[in-house]
């Protein structure tokens, strides 16, 4: 009665043709085959009207995937004013060898900056990573992430592995880290795999911020700890809140999809917990596959997959 793995991100975007050709040409995804979700299931399971259209692509990185969501008609713009710290950030971060290469190819498209001054080499007390944050057409953010040898999984230090390799986390902006963790843990089954409170130049400079003070909290699925879940709650400054749900065809929204081993079990508990939910309980898709859509402390959006 657990989360198991962690699946996939799955991110809504304006135009699916665009983000293909963002996240081939400056990251090195490999490009999928778009097709239509024209199952009124994936209507009820994130919660829109049956008139809404998706259509997606899976594209990968190694053995890992992303999938983008296009609806029509599309919801909500990213918002304009934004920051690292506002409670609907959600990015993914992608395992790199040489950053400063990667970094490079991303002049080439359309990316903006997070990060002031380019990757960063963060301090000993995070283990010495370097990273930078970024942002794609559409707004939605993303982090180049570089590990030590010894940091991280033993997959991305493998010699024959491909550049980049893969994701090995998404991180979330939290309000409240303890909150969160009895959230992921007690509910959800997650285990804590490291913690960290980051403050000093090189992190508000990866974030893009002043006087940063952040709670970094790892979370693994319990059969595959890679991907991971990761938690960024700050102290300082404080982030903005949003005024209204974000909704699935928003393009501010991604969704943690995961692999569950007793999705009925676990509803139920999570329906004894007052949970918010998305979807209207457990939805069986077309394929056969059953699957829930719930919202975590701070509404981010979970898909959990039987």
């Amino acid at each position: 009665m657990h989360v198991s793995e962690f699946l996939r991100v799955s991110r809504t975007v304006a135009d699916l043709d665009a983000t293909q050709r963002f996240h081939a040409d400056g990251l090195g995804f490999e490009r999928g085959v778009p097709f239509a979700l024209d199952d009124p299931g994936w209507q009820m399971l994130l919660g829109l009207d049956a008139s809404v259209a998706p259509r997606a692509v899976r594209m990968r990185l190694g053995t890992q995937e992303v999938e983008f969501v296009a609806f029509d008609p599309p919801g909500r713009s990213y918002p304009e004013t934004r920051a690292a710290n506002d409670s609907w950030f959600q990015h993914v971060a992608i395992v790199i060898d040489d950053i400063q290469a990667a970094y490079s190819r991303l002049q080439a498209v359309s990316a903006t900056t997070i990060s002031r001054g380019g990757p960063q080499l963060l301090p000993i007390s995070t283990q010495s990573v370097s990273a930078y944050k970024f942002r794609d057409p559409d707004g939605q953010p993303l982090e180049l992430l570089h590990l030590p040898p010894g940091v991280g999984d033993a997959r991305w230090h493998l010699d024959a592995a491909a550049d980049p390799r893969g994701w090995d986390h998404s991180a979330i902006s939290v309000r409240d880290a303890s909150r969160s963790i009895a959230f992921y843990t007690e509910l959800l089954g997650f285990s804590v795999s490291y913690t960290s409170l980051n403050t000093g130049i090189e992190q508000e400079r990866l974030d893009g911020l002043s006087g940063v003070v952040v709670d970094v909290v790892g979370l693994a699925p319990a059969s595959a700890p890679t991907p991971h879940l990761e938690l960024l709650a700050y102290r300082e400054p404080s982030g903005r809140m949003a005024t209204d749900a974000v909704l699935a065809n928003d393009i501010a929204s991604t969704r943690q999809v995961y692999r569950v081993d007793d999705l009925d079990g676990l509803v139920e508990r999570l329906t004894s917990a007052s949970t918010t939910f998305v979807s209207p309980g457990t939805v069986t898709l077309g394929n056969g596959q059953r699957a829930a859509a719930i919202r975590d402390p701070d509404g981010h959006m979970i898909v959990l997959q039987g």
